[in-house]
Protein backbone atom coordinates (compact mmCIF):
# COMPACT_ATOMS: atom_id res chain seq x y z
CA UNK A 1 0.00 0.00 0.00
CA UNK A 2 1.21 3.39 -0.67
CA UNK A 3 0.11 5.96 1.79
CA UNK A 4 1.40 9.60 1.46
CA UNK A 5 5.17 10.91 2.32
CA UNK A 6 4.49 12.84 5.42
CA UNK A 7 3.49 9.35 6.83
CA UNK A 8 7.46 8.46 6.16
CA UNK A 9 8.15 11.28 8.19
CA UNK A 10 6.67 10.22 11.91
CA UNK A 11 6.27 7.52 14.25
CA UNK A 12 3.30 6.45 16.41
CA UNK A 13 2.81 7.28 19.72
CA UNK A 14 4.98 5.07 22.00
CA UNK A 15 2.91 6.22 25.05
CA UNK A 16 -0.28 4.39 23.45
CA UNK A 17 1.68 1.40 22.46
CA UNK A 18 2.10 0.78 26.20
CA UNK A 19 -1.55 1.19 27.01
CA UNK A 20 -2.63 -1.27 24.39
CA UNK A 21 0.09 -3.93 25.63
CA UNK A 22 -0.86 -3.34 28.93
CA UNK A 23 -4.57 -3.29 28.05
CA UNK A 24 -3.66 -6.54 26.83
CA UNK A 25 -1.85 -8.35 29.13
CA UNK A 26 -5.12 -7.38 31.34
CA UNK A 27 -7.39 -9.21 29.07
CA UNK A 28 -5.16 -12.03 29.64
CA UNK A 29 -6.04 -12.09 33.63
CA UNK A 30 -2.60 -10.80 34.30
CA UNK A 31 -2.33 -7.67 37.44
CA UNK A 32 -0.72 -5.06 35.53
CA UNK A 33 0.80 -1.70 37.95
CA UNK A 34 0.22 0.32 34.93
CA UNK A 35 2.86 3.57 35.29
CA UNK A 36 2.28 4.19 31.97
CA UNK A 37 -0.60 6.38 31.12
CA UNK A 38 -0.64 10.55 31.61
CA UNK A 39 -4.35 10.33 33.37
CA UNK A 40 -5.35 11.52 36.21
CA UNK A 41 -7.20 8.45 38.01
CA UNK A 42 -9.62 10.71 39.70
CA UNK A 43 -13.12 11.34 38.63
CA UNK A 44 -14.48 14.62 37.11
CA UNK A 45 -15.54 16.32 39.63
CA UNK A 46 -19.44 16.50 40.33
CA UNK A 47 -20.59 20.24 39.87
CA UNK A 48 -19.38 19.85 35.97
CA UNK A 49 -20.65 16.15 35.16
CA UNK A 50 -23.95 17.84 36.26
CA UNK A 51 -23.40 20.37 34.16
CA UNK A 52 -23.13 18.04 30.86
CA UNK A 53 -25.50 15.87 32.43
CA UNK A 54 -27.78 19.07 32.49
CA UNK A 55 -26.84 20.00 28.73
CA UNK A 56 -27.63 16.76 27.48
CA UNK A 57 -31.49 17.35 29.23
CA UNK A 58 -31.68 20.14 27.91
CA UNK A 59 -31.32 18.89 24.27
CA UNK A 60 -27.81 20.67 24.39
CA UNK A 61 -27.23 18.22 21.90
CA UNK A 62 -26.28 20.16 18.44
CA UNK A 63 -23.82 21.82 16.42
CA UNK A 64 -21.83 24.68 17.80
CA UNK A 65 -19.81 27.25 16.23
CA UNK A 66 -16.85 25.61 15.23
CA UNK A 67 -14.55 27.81 17.50
CA UNK A 68 -16.80 27.01 20.68
CA UNK A 69 -19.90 29.16 21.95
CA UNK A 70 -19.32 32.46 23.22
CA UNK A 71 -20.28 31.18 27.18
CA UNK A 72 -16.51 29.11 26.93
CA UNK A 73 -14.70 31.72 25.39
CA UNK A 74 -15.84 34.31 27.99
CA UNK A 75 -15.18 32.39 30.55
CA UNK A 76 -11.41 30.96 29.44
CA UNK A 77 -10.67 34.76 28.72
CA UNK A 78 -12.15 35.38 32.44
CA UNK A 79 -10.02 32.16 33.78
CA UNK A 80 -6.47 33.96 32.34
CA UNK A 81 -7.10 37.15 33.39
CA UNK A 82 -7.91 35.70 37.10
CA UNK A 83 -5.00 33.60 37.07
CA UNK A 84 -2.81 35.18 35.46
CA UNK A 85 -3.49 39.01 35.02
CA UNK A 86 -3.42 38.86 31.26
CA UNK A 87 -6.35 40.21 28.87
CA UNK A 88 -7.88 38.27 26.01
CA UNK A 89 -10.53 38.70 24.52
CA UNK A 90 -13.24 36.15 22.82
CA UNK A 91 -12.55 36.56 18.88
CA UNK A 92 -8.79 35.60 20.31
CA UNK A 93 -9.78 32.11 21.76
CA UNK A 94 -10.31 28.84 20.19
CA UNK A 95 -11.74 26.10 21.77
CA UNK A 96 -10.14 22.51 20.51
CA UNK A 97 -10.99 18.84 21.15
CA UNK A 98 -7.91 18.78 23.75
CA UNK A 99 -4.75 20.31 23.93
CA UNK A 100 -3.08 18.50 21.32
CA UNK A 101 -5.62 19.09 18.82
CA UNK A 102 -5.03 23.16 19.42
CA UNK A 103 -1.05 22.85 19.18
CA UNK A 104 -2.14 20.77 15.43
CA UNK A 105 -3.97 23.68 14.27
CA UNK A 106 -1.42 25.87 15.34
CA UNK A 107 1.14 23.56 13.69
CA UNK A 108 -0.75 23.65 10.47
CA UNK A 109 -1.73 27.26 10.25
CA UNK A 110 1.59 28.25 10.73
CA UNK A 111 4.80 26.41 9.98
CA UNK A 112 5.75 24.87 5.94
CA UNK A 113 8.42 23.63 4.25
CA UNK A 114 12.07 24.91 4.52
CA UNK A 115 10.76 26.60 8.21
CA UNK A 116 12.81 25.48 11.48
CA UNK A 117 11.02 24.94 14.60
CA UNK A 118 12.88 24.74 18.06
CA UNK A 119 11.73 22.36 20.94
CA UNK A 120 12.98 20.95 23.90
CA UNK A 121 13.61 17.51 24.92
CA UNK A 122 13.20 15.31 26.44
CA UNK A 123 9.84 16.66 25.21
CA UNK A 124 6.10 15.20 24.47
CA UNK A 125 6.56 13.20 21.33
CA UNK A 126 3.71 14.87 19.44
CA UNK A 127 4.85 18.17 19.27
CA UNK A 128 8.05 17.23 17.25
CA UNK A 129 5.75 14.79 15.04
CA UNK A 130 3.26 17.69 14.09
CA UNK A 131 5.89 19.94 13.02
CA UNK A 132 6.85 17.14 10.59
CA UNK A 133 2.97 16.89 9.86
CA UNK A 134 3.50 20.38 8.95
CA UNK A 135 6.71 19.93 6.89
CA UNK A 136 8.68 21.91 8.90
CA UNK A 137 11.99 20.69 10.59
CA UNK A 138 12.25 20.13 14.32
CA UNK A 139 15.20 21.77 15.91
CA UNK A 140 15.64 19.79 19.14
CA UNK A 141 17.25 21.57 22.21
CA UNK A 142 18.70 19.67 24.54
CA UNK A 143 18.18 19.96 28.57
CA UNK A 144 19.77 17.72 31.22
CA UNK A 145 19.08 15.45 34.32
CA UNK A 146 22.18 17.48 36.54
CA UNK A 147 20.32 20.80 36.80
CA UNK A 148 16.71 19.49 36.71
CA UNK A 149 16.26 19.44 33.00
CA UNK A 150 16.73 23.52 33.23
CA UNK A 151 15.50 25.23 29.39
CA UNK A 152 18.91 27.27 29.45
CA UNK A 153 17.75 30.01 27.44
CA UNK A 154 21.01 31.17 25.79
CA UNK A 155 20.49 27.56 24.18
CA UNK A 156 17.50 28.53 22.37
CA UNK A 157 18.84 31.45 21.19
CA UNK A 158 22.48 29.93 20.14
CA UNK A 159 19.53 27.64 17.60
CA UNK A 160 17.98 30.65 16.19
CA UNK A 161 18.77 30.73 12.37
CA UNK A 162 16.82 32.73 10.04
CA UNK A 163 15.00 29.82 9.13
CA UNK A 164 13.45 29.44 12.68
CA UNK A 165 9.96 30.34 12.09
CA UNK A 166 8.93 29.81 15.82
CA UNK A 167 9.94 28.29 19.41
CA UNK A 168 7.30 25.43 21.19
CA UNK A 169 8.07 25.26 24.97
CA UNK A 170 6.01 22.70 27.26
CA UNK A 171 5.97 23.94 31.19
CA UNK A 172 5.44 22.12 33.54
CA UNK A 173 7.48 19.73 31.11
CA UNK A 174 5.77 16.14 29.87
CA UNK A 175 7.74 14.06 30.92
CA UNK A 176 10.13 15.46 33.01
CA UNK A 177 8.11 17.83 35.40
CA UNK A 178 10.30 20.56 34.58
CA UNK A 179 9.46 24.30 35.12
CA UNK A 180 10.37 26.84 32.88
CA UNK A 181 12.01 30.00 34.88
CA UNK A 182 10.14 33.36 33.89
CA UNK A 183 13.28 34.70 33.53
CA UNK A 184 14.14 31.99 31.26
CA UNK A 185 11.25 32.63 28.99
CA UNK A 186 11.75 36.65 29.06
CA UNK A 187 15.48 36.23 27.95
CA UNK A 188 13.62 33.35 24.85
CA UNK A 189 11.04 36.19 23.89
CA UNK A 190 13.42 39.13 24.37
CA UNK A 191 15.51 37.09 21.55
CA UNK A 192 12.50 36.07 19.60
CA UNK A 193 10.01 39.47 18.99
CA UNK A 194 12.59 41.44 16.87
CA UNK A 195 12.89 38.29 14.63
CA UNK A 196 8.97 38.03 14.44
CA UNK A 197 9.75 34.55 16.01
CA UNK A 198 6.37 32.55 17.21
CA UNK A 199 6.24 31.37 20.44
CA UNK A 200 3.96 28.56 21.06
CA UNK A 201 3.34 27.64 25.20
CA UNK A 202 1.79 24.70 25.89
CA UNK A 203 0.47 24.69 29.52
CA UNK A 204 -1.64 21.39 29.75
CA UNK A 205 -0.47 20.98 33.16
CA UNK A 206 -0.51 24.49 34.06
CA UNK A 207 -2.38 23.43 37.42
CA UNK A 208 -0.60 20.83 38.74
CA UNK A 209 2.91 22.97 39.82
CA UNK A 210 4.47 21.83 43.48
CA UNK A 211 6.62 24.41 44.06
CA UNK A 212 5.84 28.09 45.01
CA UNK A 213 7.83 29.91 42.88
CA UNK A 214 6.97 31.88 40.37
CA UNK A 215 5.28 30.84 37.10
CA UNK A 216 3.32 33.41 35.65
CA UNK A 217 4.50 32.66 32.04
CA UNK A 218 1.10 34.26 30.20
CA UNK A 219 1.91 37.67 31.66
CA UNK A 220 6.26 37.31 30.81
CA UNK A 221 4.86 37.07 26.72
CA UNK A 222 2.11 39.38 27.11
CA UNK A 223 4.77 41.99 28.15
CA UNK A 224 7.30 41.01 25.48
CA UNK A 225 5.91 39.35 22.46
CA UNK A 226 2.16 39.47 22.69
CA UNK A 227 1.77 39.72 19.02
CA UNK A 228 3.74 36.79 18.18
CA UNK A 229 2.61 34.16 21.20
CA UNK A 230 0.19 31.50 21.95
CA UNK A 231 -0.72 29.86 24.78
CA UNK A 232 -2.28 26.44 24.61
CA UNK A 233 -3.90 24.60 27.75
CA UNK A 234 -6.68 21.67 28.57
CA UNK A 235 -8.69 20.59 31.18
CA UNK A 236 -7.68 17.04 30.49
CA UNK A 237 -5.11 17.09 33.53
CA UNK A 238 -6.40 20.00 36.05
CA UNK A 239 -10.13 18.81 35.92
CA UNK A 240 -9.91 14.98 35.44
CA UNK A 241 -11.40 15.19 32.06
CA UNK A 242 -9.68 13.32 29.34
CA UNK A 243 -11.55 11.82 28.24
CA UNK A 244 -13.95 14.94 27.37
CA UNK A 245 -11.74 16.25 24.76
CA UNK A 246 -11.51 19.81 25.57
CA UNK A 247 -8.19 22.36 25.20
CA UNK A 248 -7.75 26.01 23.58
CA UNK A 249 -5.50 28.50 21.93
CA UNK A 250 -5.63 31.62 23.00
CA UNK A 251 -3.52 34.27 21.02
CA UNK A 252 -3.89 37.13 17.84
CA UNK A 253 -6.99 37.04 16.53
CA UNK A 254 -5.90 36.54 13.00
CA UNK A 255 -4.38 33.23 13.97
CA UNK A 256 -7.05 31.80 16.29
CA UNK A 257 -9.20 32.93 12.98
CA UNK A 258 -6.43 30.42 10.81
CA UNK A 259 -6.55 27.74 13.17
CA UNK A 260 -10.22 27.61 12.67
CA UNK A 261 -10.43 27.78 9.41
CA UNK A 262 -8.01 24.34 9.86
CA UNK A 263 -10.62 23.05 12.95
CA UNK A 264 -13.70 23.90 10.59
CA UNK A 265 -12.30 21.72 7.58
CA UNK A 266 -11.57 19.01 10.03
CA UNK A 267 -13.01 18.05 12.76
CA UNK A 268 -15.46 21.28 13.44
CA UNK A 269 -17.06 22.30 17.24
CA UNK A 270 -16.08 20.32 20.44
CA UNK A 271 -18.39 18.26 21.61
CA UNK A 272 -21.59 21.01 22.41
CA UNK A 273 -22.46 18.73 25.84
CA UNK A 274 -18.18 18.99 26.64
CA UNK A 275 -18.53 22.97 26.22
CA UNK A 276 -21.26 23.78 28.83
CA UNK A 277 -19.19 20.98 31.40
CA UNK A 278 -16.32 23.21 30.66
CA UNK A 279 -17.68 26.19 31.35
CA UNK A 280 -18.37 24.84 34.80
CA UNK A 281 -15.14 23.93 35.04
CA UNK A 282 -13.60 26.74 34.56
CA UNK A 283 -16.25 29.95 36.15
CA UNK A 284 -16.84 27.34 38.79
CA UNK A 285 -15.05 26.37 42.31
CA UNK A 286 -11.58 25.56 41.89
CA UNK A 287 -11.13 23.53 45.59
CA UNK A 288 -11.01 20.67 43.08
CA UNK A 289 -8.18 21.15 41.32
CA UNK A 290 -6.13 21.97 44.69
CA UNK A 291 -7.44 18.75 46.19
CA UNK A 292 -6.39 16.82 43.61
CA UNK A 293 -2.85 18.39 43.18
CA UNK A 294 -2.05 18.09 46.80
CA UNK A 295 -2.63 14.05 46.60
CA UNK A 296 -0.27 14.03 43.27
CA UNK A 297 1.96 16.20 45.72
CA UNK A 298 1.57 13.17 48.51
CA UNK A 299 1.94 10.26 46.15
CA UNK A 300 5.04 12.02 44.56
CA UNK A 301 6.78 12.13 47.40
CA UNK A 302 5.97 8.57 49.19
CA UNK A 303 6.85 6.70 45.65
CA UNK A 304 10.37 8.43 45.75
CA UNK A 305 10.89 7.76 48.93
CA UNK A 306 9.62 3.94 48.29
CA UNK A 307 12.71 3.56 45.65
CA UNK A 308 15.11 5.39 47.28
CA UNK A 309 16.87 2.23 48.36
CA UNK A 310 17.53 1.47 44.88
CA UNK A 311 20.74 4.23 44.10
CA UNK A 312 20.77 2.52 40.41
CA UNK A 313 17.25 4.29 40.06
CA UNK A 314 18.11 8.04 39.84
CA UNK A 315 15.53 10.26 40.45
CA UNK A 316 15.13 14.26 40.70
CA UNK A 317 12.09 15.55 42.23
CA UNK A 318 9.72 17.32 39.55
CA UNK A 319 8.24 20.77 40.12
CA UNK A 320 4.88 20.13 38.35
CA UNK A 321 2.73 17.41 36.10
CA UNK A 322 2.46 13.93 37.72
CA UNK A 323 5.76 12.16 36.17
CA UNK A 324 8.72 11.07 37.71
CA UNK A 325 11.33 10.58 34.89
CA UNK A 326 14.40 8.58 36.35
CA UNK A 327 17.73 7.66 35.03
CA UNK A 328 17.80 3.96 34.94
CA UNK A 329 21.53 4.05 32.42
CA UNK A 330 22.75 1.84 35.53
CA UNK A 331 20.36 -1.06 35.35
CA UNK A 332 21.63 -1.47 31.67
CA UNK A 333 24.33 -3.66 30.99
CA UNK A 334 25.50 -6.24 27.57
CA UNK A 335 24.05 -9.05 29.60
CA UNK A 336 20.76 -7.47 30.58
CA UNK A 337 18.74 -5.12 29.18
CA UNK A 338 20.77 -3.12 26.97
CA UNK A 339 18.43 -0.14 26.27
CA UNK A 340 15.51 1.57 28.37
CA UNK A 341 13.03 0.02 25.57
CA UNK A 342 14.25 -3.29 26.48
CA UNK A 343 14.45 -2.70 30.27
CA UNK A 344 10.48 -1.30 30.12
CA UNK A 345 9.75 -4.66 27.59
CA UNK A 346 10.68 -6.98 30.28
CA UNK A 347 9.68 -5.05 33.30
CA UNK A 348 5.99 -5.28 31.66
CA UNK A 349 6.79 -8.95 30.63
CA UNK A 350 8.38 -10.12 33.64
CA UNK A 351 7.35 -7.78 36.59
CA UNK A 352 3.93 -6.63 35.03
CA UNK A 353 4.89 -3.22 36.01
CA UNK A 354 4.04 -0.73 32.63
CA UNK A 355 6.53 2.12 32.09
CA UNK A 356 6.89 4.29 28.84
CA UNK A 357 10.63 4.57 27.62
CA UNK A 358 12.62 6.98 27.41
CA UNK A 359 13.00 6.83 23.75
CA UNK A 360 9.21 8.40 23.63
CA UNK A 361 10.92 11.41 24.77
CA UNK A 362 14.22 11.25 22.56
CA UNK A 363 15.85 10.41 26.11
CA UNK A 364 17.33 7.12 25.84
CA UNK A 365 18.34 5.35 29.36
CA UNK A 366 15.37 6.94 30.97
CA UNK A 367 11.82 6.01 32.24
CA UNK A 368 8.61 7.56 32.50
CA UNK A 369 6.75 6.71 35.58
CA UNK A 370 3.28 8.37 36.20
CA UNK A 371 2.02 8.40 39.95
CA UNK A 372 -1.36 8.90 38.59
CA UNK A 373 -2.95 6.26 40.13
CA UNK A 374 -3.50 4.90 43.57
CA UNK A 375 -1.38 4.62 46.89
CA UNK A 376 -1.96 0.91 46.37
CA UNK A 377 -1.16 0.75 43.09
CA UNK A 378 2.05 2.84 43.14
CA UNK A 379 2.99 0.89 46.53
CA UNK A 380 3.11 -2.38 44.48
CA UNK A 381 3.93 -1.18 41.09
CA UNK A 382 7.51 0.14 43.23
CA UNK A 383 7.70 -3.13 45.02
CA UNK A 384 7.64 -5.05 41.95
CA UNK A 385 10.16 -2.65 40.58
CA UNK A 386 12.47 -2.75 42.84
CA UNK A 387 12.44 -6.71 42.89
CA UNK A 388 13.11 -6.34 39.09
CA UNK A 389 16.27 -4.56 39.50
CA UNK A 390 17.80 -6.64 42.72
CA UNK A 391 17.56 -9.75 40.45
CA UNK A 392 19.22 -7.95 37.46
CA UNK A 393 22.22 -7.77 39.48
Amino acid sequence: MTLADRLGRVTPSQTQQVLLEADRLRRQGVDVVDFGPGEPDFPTPAHIKAAGAAAIAGDFTRYTPSAGIAELKEALCARYAADYGVDYQPAEAIVTAGGKQALFNLAMALFGPGDEVITHAPGWPSIVEQIRLADAEPVLVRTRPEDGFRLHPERIVDALTPRTRAIVINSPCNPTGALVEEDDLAAIADAAAPRGIWIVLDLCYEKLIYDTRPHNLPRVLARRARDRAVLVGSLSKSYAMTGWRCGWALGPAALIAAANAVQGHSTSNVSSITQRAAVAALAGPQDCVAAMLAEYRGRRDQVLAWLAPEPRIRIGTPGGAFYLFPDVGDLLSPDGPRTSAELAARLLAEAHVAVTAGEAFDAPGFVRLSYATSLAQLEAGAARLLRFAAALG
